[in-house]
């Protein structure tokens, strides 16, 4: 299941990361082996803020019984006119490859278009990262292009994929 992230969820965030840190830290500049339960406080506060504004959605993506945290998925870079955002998400490591990504990313990805009326997801991924393909295409994502300097990774500029996720697929 995913739902917005409450305050009592910081130290489930935390040990999260913490269990994935290693594997984390690769792929996104805000996980290093300093990340802490402030850290964790913080990124739940700015989530619940986001959340209010309408500027992005970022979900906890729970078990079953809904008490612990497998990663995140969210929706960020939303763009009016276009009625479009991004799709993004992370799975700790000892829950990847059952398909908990795919499931989450399909829910956040119903919830914006059913409830935000959205018409365009884009899923934006660096070329070696093949989870991250694998979750899109299972997703039902088009492959559009590939764009030079589209992400920053590890401080530089980098190719990234884009995918596309329509309302109407």
């Amino acid at each position: 299941m995913i739902r917005p992230l409450r305050a009592e969820d910081a130290p489930a965030l935390y040990a999260a990361v913490q269990d994935s840190v290693e594997s984390l830290s690769y792929w996104f500049p805000w996980c290093s082996p300093g990340y802490s339960l402030a850290d964790a406080q913080a990124r739940v506060a700015r989530c619940t803020v986001t959340w209010k504004r309408g500027t992005e959605y970022g979900f906890g993506i729970f078990d079953a019984g809904g008490g612990m945290l497998l990663g995140m998925v969210g929706l960020s870079d939303l763009h009016d006119v276009r009625r479009s955002a991004n799709l993004g998400y992370w799975v700790g490591e000892r829950h990847r490859g059952r398909g908990v990504a795919r499931r989450a990313a399909s829910m956040a990805a119903a919830f914006a278009f059913e409830e935000l009326g959205l018409l365009r997801l884009e899923l934006v991924m660096l070329p070696h990262n093949a989870a991250s393909r694998r979750v899109a295409e299972r997703l039902g994502a088009v492959f559009e292009e590939e764009i030079d300097g589209r992400l920053v990774f590890q401080g530089k500029p980098a190719a990234a994929l884009v995918y596309a996720l329509s309302r109407n697929q």
